[in-house]
């Protein structure tokens, strides 16, 4: 694992908190440590200001679970649910390290 893997889980497990990640219609789920990062930027959508929500997991659980986020996912956080607008895989070398996720909703 390199220097930049073990930064990452360390960031991830000290400013983390759990998630719930599933399919939409409810088929899989499981629970991932997250860490959600303040939001940078704020985009108008329909007059209302909307923050984009973005989230950094490891692949730990979900390649415990044979589970791979993609778009349309939820992502559960304290009671609001996010739908997953993109997932992209972090690689260390040829080493999945983890996900990072873009969403948006918070319903």
């Amino acid at each position: 694992m390199s220097y930049r893997t073990d930064r990452r889980r360390r960031q991830i497990s000290r400013k983390g908190r759990h998630m719930q990640l599933m399919r939409p219609d409810e088929s899989a789920s499981i629970t991932v440590m997250a860490y959600a990062p303040p939001p940078q930027a704020v985009t108008l959508e329909d007059g209302v200001s909307v923050a984009p929500f973005e989230a950094q997991i490891t692949a730990d659980e979900t390649a415990a679970a044979n589970y791979a986020p993609a778009s349309g996912d939820w992502l559960m956080d304290n009671g609001r649910r996010y739908t997953l607008t993109d997932a992209v895989p972090v690689y260390d070398g040829s080493t999945l390290s983890g996900w990072s996720l873009s969403a948006k909703g918070g319903a």
